[in-house]
């Protein structure tokens, strides 16, 4: 995607600031603790990648929430699957067969 896709309403900075980060949504802190081997490799991993911390707990938690959530249809997905099953009902019926 290119800055063309988006409405540009942010200031120069704050649109590099947010293009920096996977995650373009409104962000929070939050504080936590984490067994001390499991953090520094963490810390490890990520400087491996290059990347930020943030970035990679990030990753991990949008990974492990699709996982243990599941897939989860569009709600306007959902609502085309279900009018195509019902219109098409018999001819999956027959195919079934």
């Amino acid at each position: 995607m290119t800055d063309r896709d988006y409405k540009q309403t942010a200031t120069p900075a704050k649109q590099a600031k947010e293009s920096a980060v996977p995650f373009a949504h409104e962000r929070q802190k939050f504080a936590t603790q984490m067994d001390a081997d499991l953090l520094r490799r963490l810390r490890e991993y990520a400087k491996s990648e290059g990347r930020q911390i943030q970035s990679v707990l990030e990753e991990a938690v949008e990974m492990m929430l699709k996982e243990k959530q599941g897939y989860v249809m569009r709600p306007e997905v959902k609502a085309a699957q279900d009018r195509i099953l019902k219109k098409y009902a018999k001819t999956f019926e027959a195919l079934a067969k």
